[in-house]
């Protein structure tokens, strides 16, 4: 999740205000971060990266011209191939094989049909941010997306993070708090799990924290069991090793309440795309701090 701007005749990362990037917002030129990005997805040939980008950049091409001299215009994901109405997504193996392995959406609408870049409330669903997005009990969309529920997007993003970020706290957020908040969202959505939870500060937890929830909502998702490492390849859906479920998130409960079905894109048998990706907000994080 990066947010861009014009700055300095480049385009930065940069988290502002007003629509303008100024020096005490500014963070680096957004080339330093993509050709991370395409060196990680160098080298690690079967992982799969999206970026989902805040638009404030208006020079013309420009991010065209940003992601080609990254190196990263091989890995892109045509718009032509992504689902309009909510159909599947290819299974990660397709994608692998087809090196489609870097999916791009924009903020800004035009620039589907300009540049080729996939506008991010025709694909993708999103709760509110910030302060709005960690009441208990709630999960309303933003005010940019379709309903959670709806069926013409295929892709939902949770967010999971406070307004204004304080790393002392994120231990509790990450805890019982976070699991309580999946399962909100995943009623609201109508029995359909996150492809992609936003946190702050990821790595902080009183317990499994993240990775447990994960583990969690991927068990579910992908095979009707309390975790993914329940799973057995190639058994039929519901069908679960006995493993010990940590209990260090705290939330057993909270993910009881992911009872019903839960909606998977195409066969239990088949991993389609995104049953379950993450994002960490360390950028917006780390400028909290810097300022």
């Amino acid at each position: 999740m990066l947010d861009m701007y014009d700055f300095e005749n480049d385009i930065w990362l940069c988290h502002s205000f007003r629509g303008q990037c100024y020096n005490f917002t500014a963070f680096q030129p957004a080339i330093n971060t993509l050709k991370e990005v395409e060196t990680f997805l160098s080298e690690n040939p079967s992982e799969i990266v999206t970026i989902v980008i805040e638009d404030y950049v208006h020079t013309p091409k420009g991010l065209t011209n940003l992601f080609t001299n990254a190196g990263l215009v091989k890995y892109w994901f045509p718009v032509s191939k992504m689902p309009r109405k909510g159909e599947d997504w290819p299974t990660m193996t397709d994608m692998v094989q087809e090196n489609h392995r870097l999916l791009v959406f924009t903020s800004i609408a035009s620039k589907e049909a300009d540049e080729g870049i996939a506008y991010q409330w025709r694909y993708m669903v999103e709760n509110e941010s910030g302060d709005g997005g960690v009441v208990q009990g709630s999960c309303p969309n933003r005010k940019e997306s379709q309903p959670l529920n709806s069926k013409s997007a295929s892709l939902f993003l949770q967010n999971s993070f406070p307004s204004f970020p304080v790393e002392s706290d994120s231990c509790k957020e990450h805890s019982a708090t976070l699991g309580e908040l999946v399962g909100t969202c995943y009623k609201a959505a109508g029995n359909v799990m996150p492809n992609f939870l936003a946190v702050n500060f990821y790595m902080r937890s009183d317990g499994g924290g993240v990775f447990d929830v994960l583990d969690r909502m991927n068990g579910q998702t992908l095979c009707g069991c309390s975790t993914v490492s329940a799973c057995q390849a190639g058994a039929p859906f519901g069908t679960c090793k006995n493993v010990a479920v940590s209990n260090t998130t705290q939330t057993p409960n909270t993910f009881g309440s992911f009872s019903g079905s839960v909606q998977l894109s195409g066969s239990a048998s088949t991993i389609h795309f995104m049953n379950l990706l993450y994002f960490f907000l360390l950028f917006f994080s780390f400028l909290v701090f810097q300022l």
